[in-house]
């Protein structure tokens, strides 16, 4: 393995070579989960929110990035999924198991993106995430999410890529 040189970095985002081969990475986290939240309804919870690098609203799975912040330095996956879920959608899962973990684009950027399926989901807050995010939580029956998706594409929203590796992998829906 090759140590990077580091062509620009700032708290949040870094500009990497190896080689001819320039990349990004998270100076404070090389990993991210993702959570596939099922409600004892059978109904999946996504998220809405808009993302400034696309400049456009993304329908998304509860998610969030492992050991971004110092308090949470060395926390379990698993514990950062049931955190993550709690913040963003205020419910609270009972089980959290692995579903897989694969590049997030292996092209651009080292972090690997785990995602889990989540059940057994208790309502204990509003969610909304921290004061610096702008989260709608979505409550979408199993049975409608496909034609859901591409309404709110048809809508202009994009729609995360991680929602049909869950749903897949999880063989629900």
């Amino acid at each position: 393995m090759s140590e990077p040189e580091t062509l620009f970095e700032t708290r949040w985002l870094g500009l990497y070579r190896i080689g001819h081969w320039d990349f990004v990475r998270r100076p404070n986290a090389d990993a991210a989960v993702g959570i596939l939240a099922v409600t004892p309804y059978d109904e999946v919870v996504l998220i809405e929110q808009f993302r400034i690098p696309v400049q456009r609203k993304v329908i998304e799975i509860p998610a969030g990035l492992v050991g971004d912040e110092d308090e949470f330095r060395g926390e379990a996956l698993e514990a950062t999924a049931a955190r993550e879920l709690l913040e963003e959608t205020g419910y609270r899962a009972e089980t959290i198991v692995p579903l897989l973990a694969s590049p997030t684009s292996a092209g651009m950027t080292p972090e690997m993106s785990h995602l889990f399926h989540a059940t057994g989901l208790v309502k204990e807050g509003a969610g909304g995430g921290t004061e610096h995010e702008d989260i709608r939580v979505h409550l979408v029956p199993c049975r409608e999410i496909r034609r859901w998706l591409r309404d709110r594409e048809a809508e202009g929203y994009l729609i995360d890529y991680k929602i049909h590796a869950c749903l897949w992998a999880a063989g629900i829906c």
